[in-house]
């Protein structure tokens, strides 16, 4: 590889399928890394440290943020998460190609300490679609669900700030768009 990739970051509203869409990406090209986020929530059973997420304390999450050893960080759910940058930097500097599945917030930190970064958006089909999927879970309470859609009414309105907009109409479709802007295939 002739020159150093460039850390792509996927975000897009709630409900949208980010986590979808990446599965299916690393499933077929398991050498894309996908960054594994510091937070400060308790483990969920069959979750490991270093696998899904590196498990820290409030004390050791303000070490991080105070020794800029974060490229982003985020507060969701009364927890807060932040990516890593030392891991990022490090796979980079290798040539491969780095992913972040982050929020709007932390793609527009990424924006701000990493200005090189590709940001590429990930938007529904349709409102009428964003919203079946939030509501479709079945998982929630009516007012949680109403958080979600007046959280992607904004998240939806920031898509002009991105380099680019992948439409998730069909996840193989995406994920093999999202392999393309990677430099993978």
């Amino acid at each position: 590889m002739s020159e150093r990739p460039r850390l792509t970051v996927l975000s897009g509203p709630s409900g949208v399928g980010k986590s979808t869409v990446v599965a299916h990406m690393r499933q077929q090209h398991p050498e894309v890394w996908l960054s594994v986020s510091a937070t400060t929530r308790r483990p969920r059973p069959g979750e490991q440290d270093g696998v899904h997420y590196h498990f820290v304390d409030h004390d050791e999450f303000d070490k991080l943020v105070a020794n800029g050893e974060l490229l982003e960080s985020a507060v969701f759910a009364g927890n807060r998460y932040g990516t890593p940058r030392a891991a990022v930097e490090q796979r980079l500097e290798r040539g491969e190609p780095v992913l972040l599945e982050i929020d709007l917030q932390g793609a527009r930190q990424v924006r701000q300490s990493m200005p090189e970064a590709q940001l590429v958006f990930l938007a529904p089909p349709s409102w009428e679609e964003l919203v079946r999927r939030l509501t479709g879970r079945g998982t929630e309470p009516q007012e949680v669900i109403d958080e979600r859609l007046a959280a992607a009414r904004v998240e939806l309105a920031a898509e002009p700030e991105f380099d680019t907009t992948l439409v998730n109409t069909s996840v193989e479709q995406v994920a093999a768009e999202l392999l393309t802007l990677l430099g993978v295939v």
